[in-house]
Formats: structure tokens, sequence, C-alpha cells
């Protein structure tokens, strides 16, 4: 990888936030509110709504960016909910 390639690592799949970037506590807050049952309810909604959600050819650039900005959340969140479980 390359020094201009680093800067869009966090953009990846999988990738993780840093220790420096999110408060581990946050990340443990994250985990409680979304463990039970109703969480897990949710969680699996906006998986199903935003992360397996599918645009035609025809969808617009705002469209994308907006969808992926979502996914970008969400993905966000999830990253955080797998750190506080740790």
């Amino acid at each position: 990888m390359t020094e201009a390639d680093a800067g869009w690592s966090w953009f990846e799949i999988g990738a993780r936030p840093t220790d420096d970037a999110v408060n581990l506590d946050l990340c443990r807050a994250f985990a409680r509110c979304l463990a039970g049952q109703d969480g897990q309810r949710v969680m699996a909604h906006l998986e199903r709504t935003i992360l397996d959600r599918r645009l035609p050819p025809s969808a617009s650039d705002a469209e994308l960016r907006h969808l992926e900005g979502q996914r970008c959340a969400i993905t966000g969140i999830v990253a955080m909910i797998e750190r506080g479980k740790g």
C-alpha cells in the first residue's frame, strides 16, 4: 500500500476503528444497547434496509452517495459493537 492509499484504509470492509479514534467506553455502550432481542431486531432491520439494499444502474450520483453514507454509518456502528464486546 502506498502512502497515498493509506488515507483510505478506513474505508475498506472490515476496517476497525483505531484505539485513538473511538473511546472504548462508547463502544461498550453501543454493544450493551444493541445486545438484547430488541437491539438485534433493530440491527437486522438496518442490515436488511440499508446494507443489503441495491440501487439500479439508473440511480443518480446523489442516490448512490446517500446510500453509501448510510452504509458507512451502519458499518461504523457494527464495528463499535464488535469492539465493545471484546
